[in-house]
């Protein structure tokens, strides 16, 4: 990656904060960050954030956001398109946070070359919870935001995953990454933030066996 212009496929969670950073550190130069919203355009795809969140973490780190809006039919071509923007301004690489799921692996790889960039996934193959120790000791601060309701309650959401709530998940029995889509997170803190977001919590939603907290930056209504 040393001095390849990336742009990052910005879930605004845990597992692509981490590859932006190992992105950076092996010397990549972040352009920008990539999320997906639903159609409506209020929730991210990913991790049904608001367009509001990842806006605040993209201005604490300094780099554009650029969106698209797809319902799941469209999906893949607005994201084609999204990376097809990030070539047009000079991206070699789109840097992903997948694991071991090769299936999505397979995709990107496939999109990112019919957009006429390089996949690059710098926490592939790696331990799972290694990964999520890593980012605790680098000072990764997240919060989870969403939970599958069959294997996690409700009132997890919002709590800051540390080394408590590892220990935790894993007495659970849950993924420690959420690599089953068991929880999601947002980053609110860590490496490259020029301050730390403060998000405050509005209603829980509920849909399809998941519950998501809705979450604002300070100083945006509900």
């Amino acid at each position: 990656m040393r001095g390849v212009p990336f742009a990052v496929s910005w879930s605004g969670g845990k597992d692509s904060a981490l590859a932006l950073w190992r992105a950076q550190e092996a010397g990549g130069r972040p352009l920008a960050l990539l999320s997906v919203l639903d159609d409506t355009g209020t929730r991210s795809r990913s991790h049904g954030l608001r367009p509001e969140v990842l806006a605040a973490q993209a201005r604490a780190l300094g780099l554009p956001l650029w969106t698209a809006s797809a319902s799941w039919a469209t999906y893949e071509r607005e994201f084609t398109a999204l990376l097809g923007r990030a070539a047009g301004a000079g991206a070699r690489a789109v840097v992903f946070g997948d694991i071991d799921l090769q299936d999505h692996r397979d995709w990107e790889e496939r999109v990112c070359a019919a957009a006429g960039v390089e996949a690059a996934l710098p926490l592939w193959d790696e331990p799972r919870r290694a990964l999520v120790e890593e980012g605790l000791r680098r000072g990764l601060r997240s919060r989870l935001v969403a939970v599958r309701e069959d294997v996690l309650p409700a009132d997890l959401l919002g709590r800051e995953l540390n080394a408590a709530l590892l220990n935790e998940l894993l007495g659970r029995g849950v993924d420690p990454c959420g690599e089953g889509g068991e929880f999601h997170t947002v980053v609110v803190d860590g490496p490259g933030f020029r301050s730390p977001l403060a998000l405050h919590a509005g209603e829980v939603h509920r849909g399809g066996g998941v519950a998501t907290l809705d979450l604002w930056p300070e100083g945006a209504g509900a």
